[in-house]
């Protein structure tokens, strides 16, 4: 977001809160693609994410109450929460916030009231985290105002668990830690056992990353997310019964045979092959990005997508016909993104080719679901900072 719209939304801060001798304070968090290692980030598994310059901005600023009064500019709405803090049905939005508050004070810490403004420019249900960058953002923004010792690894853990203890979705770390730790022009690779990372900066030369949002909303529909990592847990413990030598489905290299002697339902065969595959997918993303054989890195970003289309199922009609058609038009790569059911494609092509394609995709998607697609194009960012007007 440009300092523009900060400046308006400092306007209308002072106008809903009013005006005192301390003024608010803004920070921003990005969105955040991630490149490989889909649906692994809550097994165990490693990603490679990077934070991208869409962002979610918050004006945070004491109020000496005991009174917590949010405003979203996206849904043009005012709430007051009060402690115990509960989930609020009529604005879900704010549980995010309410949710970093709760698991700061579990951790010792006490947080007086305060004003906070929230706006963003992160495309909701497209697969780009915008739930994750309002968690990150109100966990530092918290930090800095009050003066807490936490660590932005640590307001990542906290954003995690506020979606998973309070808004109730399952979700892994990847999402919040690439938000709190990313570096402009750099990914990262993270261990989501370990939480041990590592930058990485990659020379795509004549080759680029960008977005095509399908336009179809999801809201990590937490039913049928919940349900699949409860699959990969059965999948688990069903496994171990056997080879107890694993400790997480993403470690399982196991022959087919040897699999079959666990008893899995279809179902958790599909979840698993899914996960293990995927393990090997990001060494050659990993190892094609480094050396730069982008045709390896495209054709794993092709299967990754048919992966957690057919065996992970959490794609929609929509985002593969996105998926199939680029691949008859010959891109380099491309897959869903996210956690399903709509949101994004990220696509890895040649950057000369975008402009043949892009009509053509228009079109024809238009033509097959009457709906529109968006393109993006993006840089890759920092993480969560405080931003100075």
């Amino acid at each position: 977001m440009d300092s523009f719209r900060s400046k308006e939304n400092l306007n209308r801060f002072e106008s809903i809160f009013g005006k005192t001798k301390q003024l608010p304070r803004l920070f921003q968090a990005p969105a955040r693609i991630n490149i490989i290692g889909e649906h692994v980030d809550y097994l165990g598994g490693t990603v490679l994410p990077a934070a991208i310059n869409f962002a979610v901005q918050v004006y945070l600023r004491p109020n000496d109450t005991s009174t917590y009064r949010l405003h979203s500019v996206t849904y043009n709405e005012t709430v007051e929460l009060k402690k115990p803090l509960v989930s609020n049905p009529k604005a879900p939005w704010s549980d995010y916030i309410a949710g970093v508050i709760v698991e700061i004070e579990k951790k010792g810490h006490t947080i007086p009231g305060f004003d906070l403004l929230v706006d963003g420019n992160i495309p909701q249900g497209s697969g780009l985290s915008s739930s994750a960058a309002l968690e990150v953002v109100t966990g530092y923004a918290i930090k800095e105002t009050f003066e807490l010792v936490i660590s932005k690894e640590e307001v990542a853990l906290i954003g995690q668990r506020a979606e998973n203890h309070f808004v109730g979705t399952n979700c892994g770390i990847m999402d919040q830690f690439i938000i709190a730790v990313g570096k402009e022009n750099d990914c990262i690779s993270l261990n989501t056992d370990t939480l041990k990372y590592s930058y990485h900066h990659f020379d795509l030369g004549d080759y680029e990353f960008y977005l095509i949002n399908s336009n179809v909303k999801h809201s990590l529909k937490d039913s049928a997310y919940n349900q699949r990592r409860a699959e990969c847990e059965s999948s688990l413990v069903k496994i171990q019964t056997k080879y107890p030598i694993f400790t997480h489905l993403y470690d399982v290299n196991l022959e087919e045979s040897e699999l079959d002697t666990c008893h899995l339902t279809n179902q958790e065969w599909k979840r698993t092959k899914h996960v293990t595959s995927e393990r090997e997918r990001t060494k050659i993303v990993i190892n094609g990005l480094e050396s730069g054989n982008f045709n390896d890195v495209g054709s794993a970003l092709f299967q990754t997508h048919w992966s957690l289309s057919k065996e992970f199922e959490v794609s929609c009609p929509e985002t593969d016909f996105i998926v199939d058609s680029l691949q008859s038009l010959g891109v380099t790569g491309a897959r869903m993104i996210g956690g399903g059911f709509g949101g994004c494609v990220l696509v890895l092509d040649k950057k000369d080719h975008f402009s043949k394609i892009e009509e053509v995709l228009k079109k024809s998607y238009q033509q097959k679901y009457n709906l529109a697609i968006d393109f993006y194009k993006f840089q890759i960012s920092d993480g969560v900072k405080e931003i100075y007007i």
